[in-house]
This record gives structure tokens, sequence and C-alpha cells, in this order.
């Protein structure tokens, strides 16, 4: 009787073995199926690409239809847009976040509102190229313009920083909370000082995935901001402004004879503006997150 309760436990333990490396093998097929074409992709751009991208490349303003010269004004309309859309969608959406998770009494209303964040982040984007269009640039009288493009593209990536804002808030211990207010810090104080250095690094991984977003689409810029060609580069945020989205769209459809260099090349670029991006958001999370530690 004994032996054979050790043979049934020896069985359920390989069992076990078996299924755990069923579920590590079946995991690891995912993550490849996801990296994989993904590193291919950008091989190929930078393969492609690589050969084009040189200081005149960077430097110069379009010519001869586009099919020689450079593409500095669409870094510099990007780099615009770009910009605009942190200054506009940061403080909104994390203000947003702190009254939601701080402030607002939780409840049927504050469910609702958080539905529609959520629904309002699969809204395709040229939907918020026409909302853009309808308010900023006819209503509200923006015209055309890197103002008009960079409210649009805020509106775009709200949802996606306020719901990461939200959880990387919710995810501070309560204790902290406590603690401070225990201290005779105001609400405010605790937020400021306890719970929003706390919540940087998840706040920033929300960011970053939104200025992805919002430096790659094309839709919304296509209605409020983006120009065919400008011969010189926009000095208000009344001007309209080529970006380099639109700009790899037009040449790669638009262009007839336009050498392939150039658009491997224009997506390599917009690549690398990305990751520039990206990467001056992963050092403000990484800093925060080990000034956070060293507390």
């Amino acid at each position: 009787m004994e032996n054979r309760v050790k043979d049934m436990e020896m069985k359920g333990d390989r069992q076990k073995k078996i299924r755990e490396k069923l579920m590590f093998g079946l995991f690891t097929l995912c993550m490849l199926a996801v990296v994989i074409p993904t590193l291919l992709i950008i091989g190929f751009i930078v393969v492609k690409g690589i050969g084009t991208v040189n200081w005149s490349f960077l430097t110069e303003m379009p010519s001869m239809g586009m099919t020689e010269g450079g593409i500095f004004p669409a870094i510099v309309g990007t780099l615009y847009l770009v910009t605009g859309t942190i200054v506009f969608s940061l403080p909104l959406g994390v203000g947003a976040a702190i009254y939601l998770t701080e402030y607002a009494k939780q409840g049927r209303l504050t469910r609702i509102i958080r539905i529609a964040v959520l629904n309002l982040a699969g809204v395709p984007s040229v939907v918020y190229g026409l909302f853009g269009l309808g308010l900023f640039v006819f209503f509200l009288g923006f015209g055309s313009s890197i103002l008009a493009g960079s409210l649009t593209l805020a509106c775009l990536i709200l949802p996606i920083i306020i719901t990461t804002s939200e959880e990387a808030i919710k995810s501070v211990p309560d204790s902290y909370r406590e603690a401070s207010l225990a201290l005779g810090a105001s609400k405010w104080e605790t937020i400021a000082r306890v719970v929003l250095p706390q919540a940087i690094p998840g706040i920033m991984t929300g960011s970053v995935l939104g200025i992805g977003r919002a430096a790659g689409e094309t839709a919304p810029i296509l209605l409020t901001v983006a120009a065919f060609f400008i011969p010189r580069l926009p000095g208000s945020i009344f001007d309209q402004a080529m970006a380099l989205p639109y700009h790899l769209y037009i040449v790669s459809t638009q262009v007839p004879g336009m050498p392939e260099s150039i658009k491997y090349g224009t997506a390599l670029v917009l690549l690398g503006v990305v990751g520039v991006f990206f990467a001056i958001a992963t050092v403000i999370r990484l800093k925060f997150k080990q000034m956070n530690h060293m507390e």
C-alpha cells in the first residue's frame, strides 16, 4: 500500500513537471512570435535605410519633387508635434488620474467614467482626426496648425496616460498615505511628496506608450496639421508643418518614381525620433525608480 502511494506521488510529480515544461514552451513561443517579427522588421528597415541617412539627408530641405534632398522640415515638424502633445496630455492625464484615484467618490459615476476612458482608447485614430478637424481647426479657429495637431494627438493618447497613471497611483501602498497623514501632512502634500514620486515610474511607462503612438500616427495629423510640402520651417504654433509619418506616407504612395532608399531612410529616421523620446522617458523612469529604492 505504501509503495502504491509513493508511485502515485511520483506520477503526480512527473505530470506537474510535464505541464510546467509545456506551459514554459508555450509562453516562450508566444514571446518569440511577438519579438522575432518586430526585430526582423526593424532590422530590415535599418539595413535598407542606413545607407541613406547622413548629415545632408537630416539637415537639408526636400528638392526635385521630394525625390532628392533631405527631410529636415519633417523632423522639425514631428519634434514640435510630439513636444506639444506631451505638454498638453501629460498634465491633463496625470491630473485626471489623481482626481479619479485620490479625490473622486468611488461609485457608479466613477465606474462609468473609467469605462468611458477605456473605450476611448479603442477609438480609431481617424475618428480623433475628424474630431480635431471639427473642434480645433474649424470651431475654435486654430486652422490647420501645429496647435490643432498637438491637441488632437493629446486627445488620442489621453486614455492611455489616464489608465496607466491611475494604475500606478493605485499601486502605492495605503500605508504610505496613512503614515504621511499621521505626521501632519495635508492631502495634497501627501500626494505631491509621497504618492507621485512612488508612481512616477509607472506613469512614465504609460507616457512612453502614448508618445510612441502619437509620434507614429498619420490619420489625425493628416486632417489637422500635416502639409504635403512646405519650403520653410514653421514659425509659430499656428503654422502648418511637415511630419515624418505623413511624409513617409506621401513618398511611399503619392510620388511616382520615388527611390526606395528615401522611403526606408525616412522610416529609419522616424524610428530614431521615437527611440529618442523613449530613451528620455526611460531615463526619467529609471532615475525615479532608483530614488524610490534609495529611500
